[in-house]
């Protein structure tokens, strides 16, 4: 990794030395619940077939489907009723012919039945029922094995368990499920004039709006995030702070004081530990910046510029993507869109820049829209935009209407 002082590296590079230091988190069995999000870590194979015997897909009356064939409006057929049968049953005899049993939906159907009749077809009687609609042959009757069969693989390694598979795992019995686990972010803010919000504001002094806007956005990558409040301009107290948080974090995510000021706690702290550098990428928002390990488990640990805009795209850049390999998530990176711009930008040379906009998707085209200033203390802006406008490192303007790449920061990669 570049030595701090050194000359700047790209975004590219920044973010290739952060993935290559990062590793994936052992996989184990977790809770169904736990793992919305999460990407399967082997194939899983369905224990049983679904569903599992074959029930009644309505309420009504199973019979053989030959005794009632015929039956009309005219020509009603009636049926002794023997029995009812509701969902949960867990005996249930051999149907005779000539005979029916009332039978709820769920339940499993008798030996011998071939059709269910809804009640609709019916004089919906107890002890004899007038069937005066012939249903088709296996009408409304649920096969075993219709949906999955076991031995069926449900999800292959690698997909990612939603909502839906997770109806899916625990219609088949599965309760939990090998994964990796969400990493476990901690995020720390530095800096004697923050204070939290609800609190009381003295003079020279803001709320931390960092921890929070952080925090948040972990756990949108599907983390989980520890906010630690804002320690003081003071190294040996954010060493210990800092040190007391290592047991439960993965990865430790720390905004401001890595500048050049005198006052920078965090790159006076960790400098000297000799296992994070400290350097500038060719980007803005979000030049100063800081990665390595610390503590005996070499935990990762970001360290981010402090204006909030600045931390947000850095964040986005560079944490997101480590998470994500930690978890096993692919891609790492989120794709880029084009989309048309609708008013005129400029960059400065030699950086890449990261404006915030507001993409519309339309019929014919899409478009961006830069919204607030470049300024990367402006949280009005930032909490407009969707979507970050990406102009290269030697694009100097760009005029309305052309096409530019945007990368969108609601979308779910």
């Amino acid at each position: 990794m570049p030595e701090s002082g050194s000359a700047p590296i790209t975004v590219d590079e920044h973010l290739a030395l952060i993935l290559d230091r990062v590793t994936e988190l052992s996989a184990y069995d977790q809770p169904l619940l736990e793992t919305i999000g999460l990407p399967v870590f082997a194939d899983i194979v369905s224990p049983v077939s679904l569903p599992g015997f074959d029930n009644s897909a309505m309420d009504g009356y199973a019979v053989h489907f030959r005794d009632v064939a015929h039956a009309t409006t005219d020509t009603p057929v009636h049926l002794p009723v023997v029995g009812e049968i509701a969902a949960g049953a867990s005996k249930v005899s051999a149907l005779q012919p000539g005979t029916t049993v009332r039978i709820m939906t769920g339940a499993p159907v008798p030996p011998g039945c071939n059709a269910v009749v809804p009640v609709e077809s019916t004089d919906n009687g107890s002890t004899k029922v007038l069937i005066s609609q012939a249903p088709i042959e296996g009408q409304h009757i649920r096969r075993a094995g219709e949906d999955v069969t076991k031995g069926d693989v449900l999800l292959t390694a690698g997909e990612r368990i939603d909502a839906r598979r997770i109806g899916l795992l625990a219609s088949v019995g599965i309760g939990r499920v090998t994964t990796r686990p969400r990493p476990r972010v901690v995020i720390m803010s530095t800096g004697t004039e923050l204070v939290e919000p609800g609190g009381s504001l003295g003079h020279g002094e803001i709320f931390d709006s960092n921890s929070y806007l952080l925090a948040a956005a972990a756990k949108h990558a599907g983390a989980i995030a520890y906010r630690v409040s804002s320690t003081s301009d003071d190294p040996v107290a954010f060493t210990e702070a800092l040190s007391d948080q290592l047991v439960r974090a993965d990865v430790v995510v720390t905004s401001g004081g890595v500048s050049k000021g005198t006052h920078d706690v965090v790159k006076e702290a960790l400098v000297g530990l000799g296992t994070v550098a400290f350097h500038e990428v060719a980007m803005q928002p979000g030049k100063p910046q800081g990665f390595g390990v610390v503590g005996e488990d070499s935990t990762p640990i970001f360290t981010l510029p402090g204006n909030p805009v600045s931390a947000y795209i850095s964040f986005e850049l560079f944490v997101v993507p480590a998470l994500r390999k930690m978890m096993g998530r692919t891609p790492l990176n989120r794709s880029l869109v084009r989309a048309q711009l609708t008013t005129p930008v400029t960059s400065i040379p030699g950086r890449r820049q990261f404006l915030r906009g507001l993409f519309e998707p339309k019929i014919g085209g899409s478009t961006v829209t830069p919204v607030g200033g470049a300024g990367s203390h402006l949280m009005g802006g930032l909490s407009r935009a969707n979507a970050l406008i990406v102009l290269g490192e030697t694009i100097t303007s760009v005029q309305a209407g052309t096409d530019v790449p945007v990368l969108l920061l609601d979308r779910d990669y």
